[in-house]
């Protein structure tokens, strides 16, 4: 028997199709099932991301863990998932409050969002604290979701470990100061960073050029090119013999690092930079304040020890100008300023294509120290991360869920658990609240909007 076309046709050859047809459509819905299967299969089944809500915003102020004091946020929402975060160190917690109004009934997962909807009420140094530690929060709770660490969710990760670098305390004897340092190499750091300043050579006469009866707002707060101070011959000398006792304790096998000159002119920032050279310094931080581009490249074209700003920057903007212009060596962002994680990875990024490393400043508890660890995984330029709390006992016991010690041998690893990776640890934070303060206390006074926010996020 045959078909129209001529081809051999019978029943059984026709039952046999059927058969076969519905066969490979029990297959293909098989296959469509694992599929969906495993597109869900890493998802936090205690929640449903599509109809998920902040509910609420609550704070902690820690002090002494660091720097102090400092804020640790939590989100909170309508289902079994929160997220922390971290306001950046010595700052208030109206910096993060005051978002609280713009996020409340939002879906955390839409972090990009968010942070384009409150990123309006960020600014400079300590005020871009609030919108980067409902960032870094925003992402915890992602994290948590979708059952995966916060690198992942950034495109993977550089390196398993990421490298911490840390100071050491001033004193007016080179050779306490290098056994200071030699201290630090015994932990076993692999990268150190000296504060070294005009301060030092207070009371030695003939050493810094400044003028008498200047007010202690000029000597800290006015920028470094209107206080007329210089360093002499004899004062570079004498800094000199600190590097060198510092240098003679750790040798030449490690980078060190310089912070704190002081407020010196441009001129002296150069002197200093051509006299530090044999002492090959990884870089000079923060010499004059970030926004002066122009004299920025002035000192980082003459000195031929690299320089390094970024701690007070908030804006992407502001780093890629210092990096297409290649106004300093080395790019410094403090993640709590610099809008939170995603946009510090991005400034990374940026900065990589201009061919210029990045640093990252950190002082603050666990919470703040993991999501610079997340950024720092994720990011390829990325040199190393700064800690100021190598000498308190309790910081590390801050937090649960992360491999103890914290920092081992000069690294820090790079969790693999969802989100930021880290739990408090509640009766060691309540023993280091701010006296007076509780812990996550209701805020209905943040609730309601006290502003007019631009009409685009209205």
């Amino acid at each position: 028997m045959f078909d129209r076309n001529g081809s051999s046709f019978n029943r059984r050859n026709m039952l046999k199709s059927s058969a076969m047809l519905l066969a490979g459509g029990l297959v293909g819905q098989t296959f469509k099932k694992a599929e969906a299967e495993d597109t869900v299969k890493n998802v936090n089944l205690h929640s449903s991301p599509s109809t998920l809500k902040i509910t609420d915003m609550r704070y902690a102020i820690v002090v002494k863990p660091g720097p102090s004091p400092c804020v640790i946020i939590r989100i909170d929402t309508n289902q079994d998932v929160y997220g922390l975060g971290e306001v950046r160190d010595i700052a208030g917690p109206q910096y993060a409050m005051v978002l609280k109004s713009r996020i409340l009934g939002e879906n955390p997962l839409n972090v990009d969002y968010l942070f384009e909807k409150i990123a309006q009420f960020g600014g400079v140094s300590r005020q871009g604290g609030g919108v980067s530690a409902v960032e870094m929060a925003l992402w915890d709770i992602a994290g948590k979701v979708y059952n995966c660490p916060v690198y992942q969710m950034l495109g993977g990760k550089w390196r398993d470990t990421v490298r911490i670098y840390a100071d050491t305390t001033e004193s007016k004897d080179p050779q306490e100061y290098g056994r200071r340092a030699k201290e630090r190499v015994a932990m076993g750091l692999t990268w150190m960073k000296m504060d070294l300043g005009i301060d030092t050579l207070e009371g030695i006469p003939n050493t810094v050029m400044q003028p008498s009866g200047l007010s202690s707002w000029e000597l800290h707060s006015q920028p470094h090119p209107f206080i007329a101070t210089e360093v002499t011959d004899k004062g570079i000398d004498r800094l000199c013999e600190y590097v060198a006792a510092v240098r003679d304790a750790i040798g030449y096998d490690m980078p060190l690092s310089m912070d704190h000159l002081g407020h010196v002119g441009v001129k002296s920032a150069i002197r200093l930079g051509k006299a530090y050279e044999k002492f090959n310094l990884e870089w000079m931080e923060d010499l004059i304040p970030w926004y002066y581009t122009d004299l920025w490249k002035q000192i980082t074209d003459a000195s031929p020890t690299p320089t390094l700003t970024g701690e007070d920057i908030y804006e992407f903007t502001d780093f890629e100008t210092l990096c297409k212009n290649h106004a300093v060596s080395k790019i410094h962002p403090d993640l709590e300023t610099s809008g939170g994680i995603l946009r510090t990875h991005k400034v990374g990024d940026m900065a990589f294509r201009y061919g210029v490393p990045m640093a990252m400043h950190f002082a603050g508890t666990p919470v703040g120290c993991m999501a610079n660890v997340h950024c720092a995984a994720a990011t390829r330029n990325f040199l190393a991360l700064e800690n100021h709390s190598l000498d308190v006992p309790f910081w590390q016991d801050l937090v649960t869920g992360i491999d103890k010690p914290i920092i081992d041998k000069g690294f820090i690893k790079v969790a693999d658990t969802p989100g930021l990776g880290i739990t408090l640890n509640d009766d060691e934070v309540k023993r280091h609240l701010k006296p007076g303060t509780g812990y996550f206390e209701p805020t209905p006074m943040w609730d309601e909007q006290q502003s007019w926010d631009d009409a685009t996020f209205s």
